[in-house]
């Protein structure tokens, strides 16, 4: 969002911009944004645990053979970010990946340990014990679409986001076709999923709905609950400082009446002020939704911009979560722009954990532990490394500077 002051939005990095629009490139606009250390310093960690969990699926894309050579994970270093080599990053993480030498066919190659393999193991039982919920969070993904339709490609982008089992076409769709239809396209090799039974919609109440419910039930609630009608949860990084007038935006904002995300647009908004407010309003209610929906609350700003159209959504994406700096938070880390829903997380970790959760923090707590440990209850994962103990341990070597957008 984009006006002529953006010397002063450089200039003042921790001054927050609400409904400005910048002219300036998405670049400029993300390096002004406020940071946040507690989700920088998450990121950090996280950033490697993705480039894991990518050449963990590889290893376990074959269930008879759980193993692929060095020669091979070589050839996709550069796709995996890998920039000292796929043997360097594998030594980093014993506690993850057993590097062997076979024989046979006189070559290196490698393997999950078994701690990592018991992990993997918790989390797809997790999946499978959670399939109620999972089904719950593909019907209410289509009936926030307009036409109740979302291209399967979409959806393998975030399978995983949304807890989805990888077979989740057999399992979640296949198994459930009084809720869910596979079409063709008009493009080849490409599908449209639909949702089948729309009267399930009616019933459904977004996550800040619960929130306002919850707040209002409050004793010593202060805020006046018809204020809270329309209102989202705000946070802000530490550091950002909050002026009166950009606090009168936040209010006037807060209490602009929107459609919600599984209402439906009847009529299009004027090209007013408050019409254009209202839209954005919805669009932010869309994202909130679709984040609360997700098992760890966060997403990757290029998958969820596939869904951007189908959501009606005619804005900037980005710009829409650096103009709601206490609603998301934007990180740059790891070569990829990763969107959190702020109000999930406290101190880096989920405030209402689930078990699908739990077992990928599990995993992340191997990554943290890096080559520390090795001998210890052999490459077992440890009870200590908890969400504080995890903060106190050395943070590895950074491969990856920030990323700004293109």
């Amino acid at each position: 969002m984009r006006t002529h002051i953006v010397k002063f939005i450089i200039k003042h990095p921790h001054q927050p911009v609400m409904a400005v629009r910048l002219k300036t490139t998405s670049s400029q606009y993300v390096a002004a944004r406020a940071r946040d250390p507690v989700f920088e310093k998450f990121m950090d960690k996280y950033k490697h645990l993705v480039k894991v969990i990518a050449i963990q699926d590889l290893i376990l894309a074959n269930p008879k053979n759980p193993y692929v050579s060095l020669e091979f994970l070589s050839r996709l270093s550069q796709k995996l970010h890998l920039n000292r080599g796929a043997a360097s990053f594998l030594r980093k993480y014993p506690h993850i990946f057993h590097i062997y030498y076979d024989p046979n066919k006189s070559q290196p190659f490698c393997r999950l340990t078994d701690a990592a393999i018991e992990i993997s193991c918790q989390e797809a039982e997790a999946i499978n014990a959670s399939l109620p919920l999972v089904v719950d969070r593909l019907v209410r993904l289509l009936s926030m679409s307009s036409s109740k339709m979302l291209p399967l490609r979409g959806i393998f982008k975030v399978w995983r986001e949304l807890g989805l089992p990888d077979d989740f076409e057999e399992s979640v769709i296949a198994r459930n076709s009084d809720l869910f239809q596979l079409c063709d396209a008009h493009e080849p090799n490409t599908h449209f999923l639909k949702l089948v039974d729309g009267s399930c919609i009616n019933h459904f109440t977004a996550a800040v709905e619960n929130w306002r419910l919850l707040e209002c039930c409050k004793q010593d609630c202060s805020v006046d609950r018809m204020e809270m009608r329309y209102s989202f949860k705000h946070g802000y990084p530490p550091c950002m400082k909050l002026s009166k007038s950009f606090r009168a935006k936040v209010k006037e904002w807060q209490s602009l009446p929107y459609v919600g995300p599984y209402e439906e647009m009847r009529e299009k908004k004027k090209r007013s002020k408050f019409g254009m407010m209202a839209v954005e309003k919805r669009a932010v209610a869309i994202i909130h939704e679709f984040l609360s929906l997700t098992v760890e609350k966060m997403v990757e700003v290029e998958k969820i911009s596939h869904f951007r159209k189908w959501f009606g959504i005619d804005l900037n994406i980005r710009d829409l979560f650096l103009d709601h700096p206490g609603i998301f938070y934007l990180s740059t880390k790891g070569k990829r722009h990763t969107i959190f829903l702020r109000e999930a997380y406290e101190r880096g970790c989920l405030i209402e954990p689930n078990p699908v959760y739990d077992a990928r923090r599990k995993l992340l707590d191997l990554v943290v532990l890096g080559r520390h440990g090795l001998f210890n209850d052999e490459n077992k994962p440890r009870d200590l490394f908890s969400c504080k103990e995890a903060e106190l341990q050395e943070e590895d070597s950074d491969e990856d500077d920030d990323f700004s957008a293109p």
